[in-house]
């Protein structure tokens, strides 16, 4: 597969590689003008890439723009990859009307964001030769059936947000040691919701802590759910939902109006309103798989592109809702948090 890119690609590749690029921590290592300057268009033309986003907001807008950007800093401008975009706002009929022309367009490769997008691509890909790398599905074996995430099989691979959720309640408790009732805010057909909800409540019940379950179908539903959780918990949580992203205003003016602390699972949810986070950089996510998405354009199979989960975290917090709410995390938490107004 575009065998030109392939040997050009290579040694500036394998700098990335032995510089730190590694399954479980991000690379700071960009690629040199020098290297990005030595890719040249391919003999048949741009490789094609088909991008769906499953739907707008913060989290997945950043992975978008990143991986974009680190593309052109590896030299793929519209001469050598063809991108064709499309977001699904959110309808799962809009994702296999999009997978499905991804196909009929025969392209090399389907970027799928967000794990509906990334579910529908794989399936859709079934008896293909196009390759499929998704960006942040929470737990990839049981969205995607990935048997062996060191060494994918198939023709799929690509990077986890998968957040600590234990270090959540921790956090919660930092907060709070008296926490009696632990509020979950999610949309119930979102598998990495539900798996994070889970492991939510698996947590707490070791604790000691009451679950209260708010949970959603659409958007539509967010503020009455959001609102009425607000009265009967103590602190609440939301994972990487897509659906609560897209509605972040709304809970977040809920969750201000009453106190209640409200953690979720990604920093740019933290960024638009809500109380705190311990998660991930999404701007280093979608650089890893851009990253990721150069060896495979070089001409690595997939077996030898490891799916990519972080190791390590960071506390993101909001400070005008700290001050709304009115709590107080420790001084060691708030010494080591990233913060937003």
């Amino acid at each position: 597969m575009k065998k030109v890119i392939s040997i050009l690609l290579a040694l500036s590749l394998t700098v990335c590689l032995f510089a730190g690029c590694s399954n479980g921590e991000t690379s700071s290592v960009l690629p040199s003008s020098q290297n990005s300057s030595e890719v040249s268009k391919t003999s048949d033309g741009p490789y094609k890439i088909g991008l769906i986003q499953y739907v707008e907001h913060p989290s997945l807008d950043t992975i978008r723009e990143s991986f974009m950007s680190r593309l052109e800093e590896w030299g793929y401008d519209e001469t050598k990859v063809q991108i064709d975009y499309q977001n699904a706002g959110g309808e799962n009929a809009n994702v296999n009307t999009i997978c499905q022309k991804f196909v009929g367009d025969k392209v090399d490769m389907i970027v799928a964001i967000a794990t509906p997008a990334a579910q529908v691509a794989v399936s859709s890909t079934q008896n293909t030769d196009i390759k499929v790398l998704f960006a942040a599905v929470n737990d990839p074996v049981a969205d995607l059936g990935i048997k062996t995430p060191e060494k994918p099989e198939g023709n799929v691979t690509g990077t986890s947000d998968r957040i600590p959720v234990t270090s959540t309640v921790d956090l919660a408790l930092q907060a709070d040691p008296d926490l009696k009732t632990f509020g979950l805010l999610y949309n119930s057909g979102e598998s990495n919701s539900v798996a994070a909800a889970d492991a939510a409540k698996k947590y707490c019940e070791e604790k000691g802590i009451a679950v209260v379950e708010g949970t959603v179908s659409n958007t539509s539903e967010v503020q009455q759910v959001a609102t009425d959780l607000c009265t009967k918990a103590d602190a609440i949580f939301t994972s990487t939902d897509n659906s609560i992203a897209s509605s972040i205003a709304v809970v977040t003016d809920c969750t201000r109006k009453a106190k209640v602390p409200w953690y979720v699972g990604a920093d740019s949810m933290v960024q638009d309103g809500a109380l705190a986070a311990i998660g991930i950089d999404y701007t280093e996510l979608g650089n890893k798989s851009a990253d990721m998405a150069v060896e495979l354009i070089a001409g690595k199979s997939v077996a030898e592109v490891p799916v990519f989960f972080f190791e390590t975290y960071q506390t993101y917090i909001n400070q005008t809702t700290l001050d709304a709410v009115g709590i107080k995390f420790p001084e060691d938490v708030l010494a080591a948090a990233n913060f937003f107004k």
